[in-house]
């Protein structure tokens, strides 16, 4: 091995280059040495080895028992040789009899080099896991090497990645020696290397294009509130501004789309809604069922968040989107069930629904067709509660005059008792 110099000096730079402590090392030399010995005598020895961390010397000895008879020699020693070593020496006391390194010096440097280099390759492994630790969430760029089963092998310079088939956009096509830009969103420890997994299915390499290319969203001006996307088809991504100055939406886009088209050219064309966020439900709902353009929204149910959302004919199918792609996506945005209705639905509904109220009066003998219109009209629909009107209430309906009032009510009344 290296003289004391040098010994020390290599270590030095080992710490400093490598990042590996000084007496983590020298503990491997001490265990090569232990080795090295073991190997040269017999394992069955109980053989201490030390290295001055000051001046890089090395020292071995075998460790024995002082005992009265001696039955196994190679651990064991009797008072009168123990004490040609030590003159204290007692029964059930060690002893320590001082080697010559330089018998085994030599197996020992080459077990240490081993050892050291592992230690090194070790060390550096730990050092670029807890790097790459710390980008989870962000972006990489690397260039493809190698392609296995759809699994796409990428070098990122460092260390290697995989992009999963299972976090591939369906549709994008990659070869050898392409470069893309993929997300971190697992590392593992692996004996090649820190165990990168990317993906290019994930919400988040969404959100960091967005920071990369809208100076607002990365200075907190511009808040990202949400974003759903199907991978390869489109992406919804609610924003709110910070500063009443500040348009999100038009933030985002950019003049002429100069912010949002690098996103969607790096998508590979996957459709991208800005949607900006509201507290109000019937707006944020309006805005969030884009690029359809909306009539109204009715909030059914505050509690289980329902809502209706009317649209003209014409916009049905965009409102909808190819296999409801669309008003998926803005119910998982906003958080409510949105049911999606046009106006030729609506008025075909109302229709269906008032015949139905008017087979109640139907069955009455005595009533016209237009007094049947007019009374599911004016949401009179239970026999029970017409026959509890008055001919007051009813004269203030149109078209119905005193007698025709008297008529309906009686009318409702024997039914009730038959």
């Amino acid at each position: 091995m290296a003289e004391k110099g040098e010994l020390l000096i290599a270590l030095e730079q080992i710490e400093k280059d490598k990042k590996i402590k000084k007496e983590d090392i020298l503990v491997v030399i001490e265990n090569a040495l232990v080795s090295a010995y073991k190997k040269h005598v017999g394992k069955n020895v109980n053989v201490e080895a030390k290295v001055n961390p000051e001046l890089g010397e090395m020292t071995a000895s075998v460790v024995k028992v002082v005992v009265k008879d001696v039955v196994n020699p190679l651990l064991e020693i009797c008072v009168q040789d123990a004490k040609k070593f030590d003159q204290s020496v007692e029964i059930g006391t060690e002893v320590r009899i001082p080697l010559d390194t330089r018998d085994f010096s030599r197996i020992a440097a080459q077990t240490a080099k081993q050892v050291i280099v592992q230690k090194i390759r070790e060390s550096e492994r730990d050092s670029l896991f807890d790097e790459m630790k710390e980008k989870i969430g962000q972006i990489a760029n690397g260039a493809i090497y190698r392609i296995t089963n759809r699994n796409l092998i990428v070098d990122l310079g460092k260390t290697e990645a995989i992009l999963p088939s299972s976090e591939q956009v369906f549709k994008e096509k990659f070869s050898v020696g392409q470069y893309i830009k993929a997300v971190i969103i697992k590392v593992e420890k692996s004996v090649k290397g820190s165990g990168v997994v990317l993906s290019r299915t994930s919400i988040e390499l969404v959100k960091r294009l967005f920071e990369l290319e809208v100076p607002e969203i990365y200075e907190k001006i511009v808040e990202i509130v949400n974003v759903v996307r199907e991978p390869g088809v489109r992406t919804k991504i609610t924003v709110l501004s910070h500063n009443p100055k500040v348009d999100p939406v038009g933030a985002c886009v950019g003049v002429k789309g100069a912010r949002v088209k690098p996103i969607i050219d790096e998508l590979r064309g996957e459709r991208i809604d800005l949607v900006s966020y509201s507290v109000d439900p019937a707006k944020y709902i309006a805005s969030a069922m884009s690029p359809a353009k909306i009539v109204s929204v009715t909030t059914i149910s505050e509690e289980e968040k329902k809502a209706e959302v009317l649209v003209t004919d014409d916009m049905l199918f965009l409102a909808i989107g190819k296999n409801g792609h669309n008003v998926r996506l803005a119910a998982k945005l906003t958080g409510w069930h949105i049911d999606v209705k046009s106006e030729g639905q609506k008025k075909q509904e109302g229709n269906e629904r008032i015949e139905k109220q008017a087979e109640v009066f139907e069955k009455l003998e005595g009533f016209s067709e237009r007094i049947i219109k007019m009374l599911v009209k004016a949401g009179i629909t239970d026999v029970e509660k017409l026959s509890l009107l008055t001919t007051e209430y009813l004269i203030t309906l149109p078209g119905i005059g005193h007698k025709t009032a008297e008529k309906i009510i009686e009318v409702a009344k024997n039914s009730i008792r038959k």
